[in-house]
């Protein structure tokens, strides 16, 4: 039996070995990072770590995130994703080098309402050649579904690309 906590563990594996395939196959890519939603800002924390050539704006309703993982003012974009994300296409038209979310609630059917959703408002956003990390199955019409890097539980994280 699969227990609540091993499907956490799950998760948090997946979650950081997609980031860190993802970090690493767009590190020569110019354009900024998206973190979609901060939470308490655990990826935010490791993204910048691991992110030291773009800057990462995160995307939030309001920030409530333990303090050592807050970005700053600048690198903020506070508001509903329907709204910030069409706006983003304007303001950072070369787009986004990496995108990540971690949709995370515990109602799957409302995860994979929020993932129909944010789908099309995600992939005008995603330069070419970048990377969307999701913590849910996404649904994109230009964005291809990439096999789960090394490290990762098949099911638990979702990584895609843009490839034109």
């Amino acid at each position: 039996m699969t227990t609540r906590l091993d499907l956490f563990i799950h998760r948090m594996v997946s979650q950081r070995a997609c980031l860190d395939h993802a970090i690493a196959q767009t590190a020569g890519m110019a354009q900024p990072v998206f973190e979609l939603g901060l939470g308490n800002g655990r990826t935010y924390h490791h993204m910048r770590a691991h992110i030291t050539d773009r800057p990462i704006y995160v995307f939030e309703r309001a920030v409530a995130s333990h303090p050592d993982s807050r970005p700053t003012e600048e690198l903020t974009v506070l508001g509903d994703v329907r709204d910030t994300l069409p706006a983003a296409v304007t303001r950072f038209p070369q787009g986004a080098s990496l995108i990540h979310a971690d949709l995370g609630g515990h109602d799957l059917e409302k995860n994979d309402a929020f993932a129909r959703m944010i789908s099309p408002l995600v992939e005008p956003v995603l330069a070419f050649g970048g990377l969307m990390v999701s913590s849910d199955q996404m649904y994109f019409d230009a964005l291809e579904q990439q096999p789960t890097p090394d490290g990762a539980i098949e099911g638990r994280c979702f990584v895609y690309k843009r490839l034109a």
